[in-house]
């Protein structure tokens, strides 16, 4: 390491320790009981208890995290599914068609980009709340649908990376649209779908206000609502009942499916770098 590398290297080291040590905490917290997870040290093992832990999770309040997390991967992945496949039609639409009103749409889908997500909630909540359909799983599928950034990112993926001659060659192969799309397009923008999909995948994992507002049933929460009133709970009887220890659990729990999406899915990155390259 030379001296001129040295101070972005200790940067980069810094970061690196502020993302991981919350992360070796929450590994470390999940071995412990609540006695240990009150009283050992943070980042250091006590008594192993994480498969106690595993178990308690699944009986507690009749199994209830095993919906929640079912509910999860279901507004998760449906919402992922059904964003990629708007944001690839918009997207592409917008890329390779002219019709009347498309630079507003365009200046629109940037304005949309900037509105936070949390300020629309409410607004939503009115609009769902008319049509009858607050308190299902609808009411937070919906409105996760809707990914401006997603179809902007797919707008600038095919106008950049799907030549006009190929779509033309193609048409005058007297192809249809769809099969354009489905054929000639989407294998091409895949690395930026796979993006679409991960990002809102992500998102409606962790979202919380939208599905706090929306859902009054314990048993449609997803995983962030009802973690929440678990240790809520604890915080209410003072960690008179076991509970801490399994909202830590259930965290850790909560992550592993993210990080296998993530490590089934780079290779259609690295496989999206490699054919940039080769253009």
């Amino acid at each position: 390491m030379t001296p001129r590398t040295r101070v972005p290297h200790l940067l980069m080291a810094a970061g690196m320790l502020y993302f991981l040590v919350p992360l070796l905490w929450i590994v470390i917290a999940a071995t412990k009981s609540q006695a240990d997870l009150l009283s050992s040290p943070a980042l250091w093992f006590a008594e192993l208890n994480l498969f106690d832990n595993l178990a308690q999770l699944f009986r507690e309040d009749g199994g209830v995290y095993g919906d929640w997390l079912r509910n999860t991967a279901v507004y998760s992945g449906v919402s992922a599914a059904g964003a990629t496949l708007l944001a690839a039609l918009a997207g592409y639409g917008l890329a390779h068609f002219s019709f009347w009103g498309k630079r507003f749409f365009e200046t629109a889908l940037l304005g949309m980009i900037m509105v936070p997500a949390t300020a629309l909630v409410l607004p939503t909540y009115l609009i769902l709340s008319n049509i009858g359909i607050v308190n299902t799983m609808w009411a937070v599928i919906l409105p996760s649908l809707l990914s401006p950034f997603g179809t902007y990112l797919v707008r600038v993926y095919v106008a950049e990376g799907v030549p006009a001659e190929l779509i033309d060659a193609a048409r005058l192969d007297r192809a249809s649209e769809w099969r354009i799309f489905w054929q000639v397009v989407v294998p091409m923008i895949r690395p930026a779908l796979v993006t679409v999909f991960l990002f809102t995948l992500v998102a409606t994992w962790n979202n919380y206000f939208l599905p706090l507002v929306m859902l009054s049933d314990a048993n449609l929460f997803p995983l962030t609502v009802g973690l929440t009133t678990w240790f809520n709970t604890a915080q209410q009887e003072a960690g008179t009942r076991v509970l801490f220890n399994l909202v830590v659990t259930g965290s850790l729990l909560a992550i592993v499916p993210l990080v296998i999406a993530f490590v089934l899915l780079q290779r259609f990155w690295r496989s999206g770098a490699g054919t940039g390259a080769l253009r």
